[in-house]
């Protein structure tokens, strides 16, 4: 939050990604008072989402609608936001890549633009490395039981 020029709550926020990553950043962001909109390529994460009570954008046609957020998290791990997109950005966003490598913000672009940008992946487990371990462990033994080992 030191990195924004206000407090999460009331702030528009936009996820790209819908799947892990992105639903428990959706959700705590939400919590947190932010507006979320999620971005995802798949129609059922729409609907899961707007049964959620997000926004949802097709994450395709992101060049439409990129100035309209101060918060941008990307968790797709895929080059999604390159420099036509971050050109689009507000200059008082701040945008966070979660992803994992090769990661999916233009870091160059975005500092040449000026943007406020930083790559964090792996963020649970460096900030709350028990919580992080648990939900992996909790993870791998709902896919083992799904599996009927």
């Amino acid at each position: 939050m030191r990195n924004m020029p206000s407090t999460l709550h009331g702030t528009k926020a936009l996820v790209i990604g819908y799947g892990r990553v992105g639903k428990l950043t959706a959700h705590r962001l939400q919590n947190l008072g932010a507006r979320v909109t999620v971005a995802s390529r798949k129609c059922e994460d729409w609907a899961w989402a707007e049964a959620y009570g997000y926004g949802v954008e097709d994450s395709r046609q992101l060049l439409y609608w990129m100035g309209g957020y101060e918060l941008i998290i990307n968790t797709v791990p895929a080059l999604i936001l390159d420099e036509v997109h971050l050109e689009r950005v507000q200059m008082d966003a701040f945008i966070i890549d979660l992803a994992s490598d090769p990661g999916g913000v233009d870091m160059d672009a975005a500092a040449r633009l000026g943007l406020n940008a930083q790559r964090l992946p792996g963020l649970p487990g460096k900030t709350a490395p028990k919580t992080a371990a648990k939900a992996i462990k909790d993870t791998i033994y709902n896919i083992l039981h799904e599996l009927g080992v």
